[in-house]
């Protein structure tokens, strides 16, 4: 255990009520420096080392006193402690150099933190984001391999070795087959996506990659299909263009054919396509049946299906005690399924609801996304007009676990500025709780 670590510590940044360390009166703002002698890199050995019934643990309080505390507790009992971070030594960061990469079409002068580029095995085992495996050196794929890091998520956007190599700017990224065997061969199991670039990694290349990556079923659970992303900040990178509206159904329509076979043969869809085809296709979502356990919803798939039945089975009270007006906030990919809430909230009386479609400016339009809107959009297009009560906004539009918008702006800045009071919401059902609480009389009937 290196001292430097040690005398660092992890930083403390919430202690759960009624746990062991309230109980020990651990605070926000100690450090934990080992537990039973061991500094955790991070959550996953957090988790592992504090399993046992007989724990040490050692910890720096703000005040710069130190405690080694002996722990007896039932098996598998958490302690209760909460970090800023799932990893406590530094990320590791992607050595690629995609095409494709969305990071470097990010506009200039943003807060350094969003130009950084991950590509961590543990974040992917943890949080489910996707990584190349580039980086992934032996020590690593040891790690994976003893501690049953399963499932991952892998960026693998081709199996053939040399086109790989060129899209992701790697003379590693070629061996893409081998790792993902010596993955399955060590019993761990992944999801697969891959970034379609017209052109250049469909038609053949494609057919050959969803040939290959069935080979590794059942350790091969679900295979993404997702549209590049473009921006309008490309100046300098490699020519690319996205699907329009026959490219999107054309994908749509070779897919099906896919997924028949792939539904006959493994009793589940396992090819997938983004809700991004259909919305620009111009076609249903489809049903909830054809997402089976919705295995990649973090990466945009199935999200649509879930909000538009989400939408139909809402909760929702006849009248409201006293009459409210409200606005919901959208991008335009998701305006048809927001516009869909909005049409159940405007039966319910005494409220007033209109939607909202916010262009995205700071990317540039080709971004359709709610997520990727910002502070600065919201504020040069929705300033002067008439937003009744309460603006509603999804929360992916805000940074995780803050109220920043990804421009900088804050909640309380966006809010001040357009002069009416915000609501940010995961989903139909929180909207239908808040009407709820805003005095609803009488139940819902289905009209």
């Amino acid at each position: 255990m290196g001292m430097d670590r040690v005398q660092k510590g992890i930083d403390i940044t919430g202690v759960a009520p009624d746990s062991i360390a309230a109980e020990l009166d651990i605070a926000p703002g100690d450090c934990l420096l080992a537990i039973d002698g061991q500094y955790p890199q991070d959550l996953i050995d957090y988790r592992y080392l504090i399993a046992g019934e007989n724990v040490s643990i050692y910890i720096r309080s703000g005040a710069g006193k130190e405690y080694l505390y002996e722990i007896e507790k039932e098996y598998d009992e958490g302690l209760g402690l909460e970090f800023a971070s799932k990893c406590f030594t530094p990320i590791k960061r992607c050595q690629n150099k995609c095409i494709f990469c969305f990071v470097d079409q990010m506009p200039p002068d943003m807060r350094p933190s969003l130009y950084i580029k991950d590509d961590d095995y543990r974040l992917s085992f943890l949080d489910g984001s996707f990584i190349t495996l580039t980086n992934l050196d032996t020590a690593d794929m040891g790690r994976v391999a003893k501690l049953r890091l399963s499932p991952l998520y892998i960026s693998v956007h081709t199996t053939d070795s040399r086109l790989r190599s060129r899209i992701m700017g790697h003379k590693e990224a070629g061996a893409i087959k081998e790792r993902l065997e010596e993955l399955a061969a060590a019993g761990i199991d992944f999801h697969a996506q891959v970034v379609l670039l017209p052109g250049i990694n469909d038609g053949f290349y494609l057919e050959e990659t969803i040939g290959d990556l069935i080979e590794y079923w059942p350790r091969a659970r679900s295979l993404a299909l997702v549209p590049v992303g473009l921006t309008s900040h490309r100046q300098g990178l490699y020519p690319l263009k996205g699907y329009d509206k026959k490219e999107a159904r054309k994908i749509i329509r070779w897919g099906q054919g896919w997924q028949k076979k792939l539904r006959k043969r493994f009793g589940i869809t396992f090819l997938y396509l983004a809700d991004e085809f259909y919305l620009r296709a111009g076609e249903p979502i489809p049903d909830r049946a054809h997402y089976d356990d919705f295995p990649q919803l973090e990466n945009g798939i199935g999200l649509l299906r879930l909000f538009y039945d989400d939408v139909a089975e809402l909760s929702l009270p006849q009248t409201l005690g006293r009459p409210y007006s409200i606005t919901l906030v959208t991008g335009i990919s998701a305006a048809g399924a927001v516009g869909k809430l909005a049409q159940r909230l405007q039966l319910v009386g005494g409220l007033g609801v209109q939607l909202e479609t916010v262009i995205n400016r700071f990317f540039g339009p080709p971004v359709t996304v709610a997520g990727l809107i910002t502070g600065g959009d919201l504020l040069e297009q929705l300033q002067g007009k008439n937003l009744g009560d309460t603006l509603f906004l999804p929360a992916a539009m805000l940074r995780a676990g803050s109220d920043v918008f990804l421009d900088n702006l804050s909640l309380k800045d966006v809010s001040s500025r357009l002069g009416v009071d915000i609501e940010v919401v995961a989903g139909p059902a929180e909207v239908a709780r808040w009407v709820w609480g805003k005095g609803g009389e009488g139940k819902w009937k289905n009209r």
